[in-house]
């Protein structure tokens, strides 16, 4: 069918006859201008139609060569046309399998401020996980109350002892799961960083009847700007990078540091410096419930260097420590001490497989090791402190099948010296636990695990309680 410029094109010579062949010759070049890109390859068949009819009504193409290089003009751009659509449709298909291929890859969110207060050219990123635990336990002397955190993963600490032996308890939960938020500022003198990460393992809101509601918790929340961290994040004196990879919150829970807090830090290539948050936590004279003080007048002190090779890395530290503790009332009187820990961590690589190893002693490092799982100190008679020695550690090799499919197997122990007749016999003497877990990965981002552990806590009464656990997960990161 014409487009509507054909129906009033007629053209009529002097005695008011209509001329075919100007009538199509109108009606030709008006077409492309009314027909989209989409169209090209029909213009050219109407084209071609065109110069069909002009020689059904007897005109002479070769005798009218005006008419006949119109027509084809007309053909030639109805072929560029349809030449420019070809193109088009190419470069869609480039940028869509290029969209589909940026889906797998994080990228920034917002390439440019979305406040007022950012600085121009901050880049702003998320990422985080969905977390999904299932844990079955079979405490073998004794059971912890439902409330406790020792059901959510695994603490050495809150093993029962000298109990009855209970039914398997089951336990499920979403309080891992966790976002992180950061910053990227290029600046003159570099590049000025923030990160905030925050999980649910805080005070529930609801319970497990209904809600199944939980609190947002702190993990980190620190500033790095070239050689500085100011913020809190990962002791210094923590090696975060030899943890194995584990269904539990932390897996070999008693033989590794894990401290996060408020810390100023200095990195120099391997080398780094930092001044952190102090807190003590004590026994009381002749034992009984912890007692934690806040009252040190200098932070914590650490010191660590790596060192690098071809297939992995060792990592030195030393922690440096005030322990102090003040009374009031009649016997109104500070009392403090110094303690000393080093320990030492690495991650060695054996093709796809990996061996990760750390070892942990000295005086005071109580808070530091096991998540407090002993105390830093034993409050004496007359109000002084007496350090607790101790040493703690790890090894764990990582076996991989296949790329979706690995395997982790851990050992872990821990000993302190306690004074019993500071402490008493309830004090924590030790703990040990061994773990195997197979993860595997049927998608990318998408992990599932199961894991087994078996774990004893022993007292300094020489009395020991046992647990053994079921650990599965399924946890989807972004």
């Amino acid at each position: 069918m014409l487009a509507a410029p054909c129906h009033g094109g007629l053209t009529m010579n002097n005695d008011h006859k209509v001329r075919p062949g100007a009538w199509m010759l109108a009606c030709a070049v008006a077409l492309p201008l009314s027909i989209s890109g989409a169209h090209a390859a029909s213009a050219q068949q109407q084209t071609d139609t065109v110069l069909h009819v002009a020689q059904a009504d007897g005109e002479d193409i070769s005798t009218r060569s005006p008419l006949a290089r119109d027509i084809e003009q007309l053909k030639q751009l109805n072929q560029a046309l349809f030449n420019q659509q070809s193109q088009l449709q190419q470069r869609i298909t480039e940028l869509e399998q290029q969209l589909q291929s940026n889906d797998a890859v994080a990228v920034p969110f917002q390439s440019k401020p979305i406040a007022p207060n950012a600085l121009p050219g901050t880049r702003f990123f998320y990422s985080g996980f969905i977390k999904l635990d299932a844990i079955w336990s079979d405490y073998r002397d004794g059971e912890i109350p439902d409330w406790n955190i020792g059901r959510d993963f695994y603490l050495p600490a809150t093993i029962p002892v000298g109990g009855a032996a209970e039914s398997v308890d089951f336990d499920s939960h979403i309080k891992q799961s966790r976002f992180i938020f950061g910053t990227d500022t290029d600046l003159e003198g570099g590049t000025v960083s923030s990160r905030l990460e925050v999980d649910l393992y805080g005070s529930a809101m609801g319970d497990e009847r209904a809600t199944n509601t939980y609190g947002v918790q702190l993990r980190h929340a620190y500033v790095q700007y070239r050689s500085w961290l100011i913020g809190q994040t990962w002791s210094n004196f923590m090696d975060a990078g030899a943890l194995p990879e584990s269904a539990d919150f932390i897996g070999p829970t008693e033989g590794t540091v894990f401290v996060r807090q408020p810390q100023v830090r200095y990195t120099r290539g391997n080398l780094s410096f930092s001044a952190e948050n102090p807190e003590t936590t004590m026994t009381p004279f002749g034992g009984g419930a912890r007692v934690a003080s806040d009252d040190n007048s200098i932070p914590d002190l650490t010191a660590a260097y790596t060192f690098k090779f071809g297939n992995g890395y060792l990592r030195t530290a030393a922690l440096l420590r005030q322990l102090k503790y003040q009374t009031t009332g009649a016997d109104a009187g500070s009392n403090s001490t110094e303690a000393f820990a080093v320990s030492l961590t690495g991650k060695f690589n054996f093709g796809p497989h990996d061996l990760r190893l750390s070892f942990t002693t000295g005086e005071g490092l109580g808070r530091y090791v096991g998540v407090n799982f002993n105390n830093d100190a034993q409050i004496t008679a007359d109000g002084s402190l007496d350090t607790i020695s101790g040493w703690a550690a790890f090894a764990a090799w990582r076996q991989v099948w296949n790329p979706r499919l690995r395997s982790n197997f851990m050992v872990s122990a821990a000993e302190y010296d306690n004074d019993l007749a500071l402490a008493g016999p309830g004090a924590n003497k030790g703990s040990w636990s061994w773990a195997v877990n197979t993860m595997y990965s049927p998608m990318p981002k998408f992990d599932v695990g199961l894991e087994w552990r078996q774990a004893e806590r022993e007292l300094e009464s020489g009395d020991s309680g046992s647990l053994r656990r079921l650990h599965a997960i399924a946890r989807y990161s972004f």
